[in-house]
């Protein structure tokens, strides 16, 4: 493809993109193929010759495409979102072109500089302690992962770097119950064994129960455990539940163990002012993350993750070869310090086109929408004789399940909710995840995609009665 090609290729991928955007709702919202459909089309062998687009377009739309799940749709409420936008794609573009490879200032300048101010947007837009610093990761779970590693150097005086793990060190992790699956697999691969990951009790609320901690951390101490890091939530990946992150710092400031925050969704939400008391004892926290590619309109992958401390954080990282040595070093930020990945994308682009698009004030607006249609979601459910809240209804969120009257046996619910949400996927009209309180299984929907509004919501909740009036039809019982 020589550049007068690619120019036109590139008009006709601008114009298929905006349609797509433009039909999304069209399309089924969870893909509807079945294990195997899409790699039995393909080629067991690459092709020998050239292909013109043409064909390689063609065959993206009739073999991929029914393999795709549309989380861009205004349907989509499952999991949380993965948003994208579009200033946000615009950005994607330059960035694929650019090629930036930003491992250090010296191979990327504008990519180092433009990280470190955007960053310093971040920590003020959403209220941060002003002496944190901050940097892209891809993810939450690799910023969790830097936590854990930061922690752990910091409480060995960095001997587990030199040495490695003896037999003689016993150190615990501690999180609720409700806590991301990416702070276990954190503890895996950091080292300290999933036996060593103390998970603790949490309330009626699902947040973690301070004095539960502190009796956990007295009593490894004397049997001696060295406590070295606690992960609080702003946000639990199942309810939003949010910890007392207050209680939980000052226990940590108490005993000296690092205290890292994961706000990966409802992080967002510190933009307004009236969900800032959720941020309430943040000061005592040494690492922090949320993720913008989640509810901030910026397409994955963009993990903002801020350090009270970043020299303990370079210093648990760094290692200098020769062909990495500059004169600039010392002067600059040099990303490739500051986590695990020597390579780095330009994920800063993004973020600066996003947040210039939008404005913080629209950025507010979109976020105060998408959790007043959670709100009003969560009212039809408190009135209906047939749903139940599930969860206390925090950002953009709302756990129910269904309880037709007369049904109090625990197991069936679960069967017919499970039975329920089976259905609603398979319609391709709307896509829901679920979870599990207290043993009970909750349908998950999620008002927080970028394009979202209140004819989508009221159309999910429209279907879900209808689903369950089928359901209840065919005869439950």
């Amino acid at each position: 493809m020589n550049v007068n090609e690619f120019r036109a290729e590139a008009h006709k991928m601008a114009d298929r993109i905006a349609d797509y955007y433009e039909n999304i709702s069209e399309y089924p919202v969870k893909s509807q193929v079945m294990p195997g459909e899409i790699i039995a089309q393909l080629p067991v062998s690459p092709p020998e010759h050239p292909e013109s687009m043409t064909n390689i377009m063609a065959d993206f739309e009739r073999i991929i495409m029914p393999g795709i799940t549309h989380w861009q749709s205004p349907a989509f409420h499952a999991f949380f979102p993965a948003n994208s936008s579009y200033p946000s794609v615009l950005a994607e573009m330059l960035t694929a072109a650019l090629g930036q490879q930003g491992m250090i200032w010296e191979t990327s300048p504008a990519a180092a500089e433009l990280e470190e101010r955007v960053m310093e947007w971040l920590r003020e837009m959403c209220g941060l302690p002003s002496n944190w610093t901050g940097v892209i990761q891809d993810t939450a779970s690799a910023s969790t992962l830097a936590a854990l590693l930061t922690a752990r150097e910091k409480a060995t005086g960095f001997r587990i770097n030199e040495e490695g793990f003896t037999s003689s060190d016993k150190l615990r992790i501690y999180c609720s119950t409700e806590t991301h699956s990416s702070i276990e697999k954190a503890v895996k691969i950091a080292g300290f064994g999933r036996k060593n990951l103390v998970k603790i009790a949490v309330d009626q609320d699902f947040a973690l129960i301070p004095e539960e901690l502190e009796k956990a951390i007295m009593k490894d101490k004397n049997a001696g455990f060295l406590p070295v890091c606690v992960i609080g939530s702003i946000g639990t990946t199942g309810s939003t539940a949010v910890d007392p992150i207050e209680k939980i710092g000052k226990i940590c400031s108490a005993y000296g163990i690092w205290f890292h925050v994961d706000a990966a969704f409802s992080g967002t939400a510190l933009i307004l002012p009236e969900m800032h008391h959720f941020a309430n004892g943040l000061e005592y926290a040494d690492s922090y993350v949320f993720n913008p590619h989640k509810w901030m309109f910026t397409n994955f992958d963009a993990s903002a993750y801020f350090v009270r401390d970043p020299e303990m954080l370079i210093r648990t990282f760094e290692i200098l070869p020769e062909y990495l040595k500059t004169k600039t070093r010392g002067q600059v930020n040099d990303y490739r310090d500051w986590g695990v990945a020597l390579g780095r994308r330009f994920r800063a682009l993004k973020l600066w086109f996003v947040i210039r698009s939008f404005g913080v004030d629209g950025i507010k607006e979109k976020l105060r929408k998408h959790i007043s249609l959670a709100q009003w979601l969560a009212g039809k459910v408190l009135k209906s004789e047939e749903f139940e809240l599930m969860a206390p209804v925090t950002f953009s969120l709302v756990c129910f399940r269904w309880r037709p009257g007369g049904i109090d046996d625990e197991e069936k619910l679960n069967e017919l909710n499970q039975r329920l949400l089976n259905d609603l996927n398979a319609s391709g009209k709307l896509y829901l995840t679920h979870t599990k309180l207290n043993g009970k299984y909750v349908l998950r929907m999620v008002s927080a995609q970028t394009y979202v509004e209140m004819e989508h919501i009221e159309a999910a909740w429209k279907l879900i009665g209808e689903m369950a009036e089928k359901i209840n039809l065919s005869g439950i019982r």
